[in-house]
Formats: structure tokens, C-alpha cells, sequence
């Protein structure tokens, strides 16, 4: 039986995410405004299956695929926002699930630190693949099950206010965003991306409180 944990569509990729997911993908590279699918589920080792079934279905490039043993991620991404749909759809309709049977987010953590210390930040800097996040600086970070989107969420952050992506963990057991910057400008991404996350609709993630 195949669990299908994330399934979220990014209608415009914006110029840091990007750029960000060009820095850790393994695959080809996505540009600014490219729209893209990332679809998540579980035993992972089925994700190869999906992506074959993704490419064969319409023109779209695969970007990332994470196989683990639990968990599978791909993100495939198109100039065309139809096609990257109709990727999604393909796999879909293999799994003989619709949308709304995904899981929704379920956010686990959401913490604001304010006025952040040089020594902090550079902590932050050693392990990150964004921006850097400077002294004075407020850091938002979100910790969110299933971990696909992490992604979905870094995005429209970066829609939201001017801000930087420091770091975007989309893979695992939790997916974990690191956005900072001006205290004014990280608190409306803050607001935007916990009220986008919640307004998407799907099953309770196991464990889930009431």
C-alpha cells in the first residue's frame, strides 16, 4: 500500500527558492518562475516508478528525487504551469487517489527569535545552502510534517515580504525552513505561510491532535 503524504503545486517558483532548489537538487536545475509538483510518499522506493510515470506523462523535468526507505520525494518543474499539473495528475490517477486525499500540514514548531546574535548566526551559516542570516536579524523558523512542504512554504514566504531563504529541509520524517531578515518583513512572511498551510486541505497526519 502506498501512502501519499505530500502533494502540493507551486504555481511560480520564486528567484531565491529557485536558486535554492538548483543548489541542492541532483537533477536539472528549475529557474525563476517555473512552475513546479512535489509530490511525497511512503515506502519511498516507489517514488522511481512515479517519476517515470511524471515524465512520460508530459514535458516536465525532474529536479529532485530522494529515495529513502520510508519516505520518497520528487519535484519535477515546467515553464508550463499545465504540464506541471498533468504530472501530478499521471501519478494520481496511478494510485487511483485525488487530491484531497494527500495529507495536509500539520505544523509542529513555529519560532520567532528576535534580534539574533552574531555567534547564533554563524552557527545557522555553517550548515546552511541559502543566504546567510546576519547579526540583528530575525530568524522565523518552521518545522512542519510531512516534510514535503517545506518547499511549498519557503516559496510562498518569498512571495510574501522581502526576505531571505537560509535554509529548506523537504525530505525526512519533518521538513524545517529558515527565513530571516527585517523583523517587520519576517513577520508577515510568518502570518502568509502558517495561514497558506492550513488552508490546504487533506487528511489528519497520523498523530495528529484533535
Amino acid at each position: 500500500m502506498i501512502e501519499l503524504r505530500t502533494y502540493v503545486f507551486l504555481d511560480s517558483l520564486q528567484y531565491q527558492m529557485a536558486s535554492f532548489l538548483a543548489t541542492v537538487s541532483k537533477g536539472y536545475f528549475p529557474v525563476a518562475e517555473q512552475a513546479c509538483m512535489v509530490i511525497e510518499i511512503s515506502p519511498g522506493i516507489e517514488i522511481n516508478r512515479f517519476t517515470d510515470i511524471a515524465l512520460k506523462a508530459t514535458n516536465v523535468t525532474p529536479g529532485i528525487q530522494i529515495v529513502e526507505r520510508l519516505f520518497g520525494l520528487l519535484e519535477v518543474h515546467s515553464d508550463s504551469q499545465g504540464d506541471a499539473r498533468q504530472a501530478g495528475a499521471a501519478i494520481l490517477d496511478e494510485l487511483n487517489l485525488k487530491e484531497k486525499d494527500r495529507m495536509k500540514p500539520r505544523i509542529l514548531t513555529s519560532q520567532l527569535i528576535k534580534n539574533i546574535d552574531d555567534h547564533h548566526a554563524q552557527l545557522i551559516n555553517k550548515v546552511r545552502y541559502g543566504n546567510m542570516v546576519l547579526k540583528g536579524d530575525t530568524l522565523f523558523v518552521l518545522e512542519i510534517e510531512p516534510a514535503g512542504y517545506a518547499y511549498y512554504a519557503a516559496n510562498e514566504a518569498e512571495k510574501a515580504s522581502h526576505i531571505n531563504i537560509i535554509n529548506v529541509v523537504g525530505y525526512g520524517r519533518y521538513g524545517r525552513i529558515y527565513i530571516a531578515g527585517e523583523e517587520s518583513e519576517v513577520l508577515v512572511s510568518k502570518e502568509i505561510v502558517e495561514n497558506r498551510l492550513k488552508s490546504i486541505e487533506g487528511r489528519e497526519p497520523e498523530g495528529a491532535r484533535e
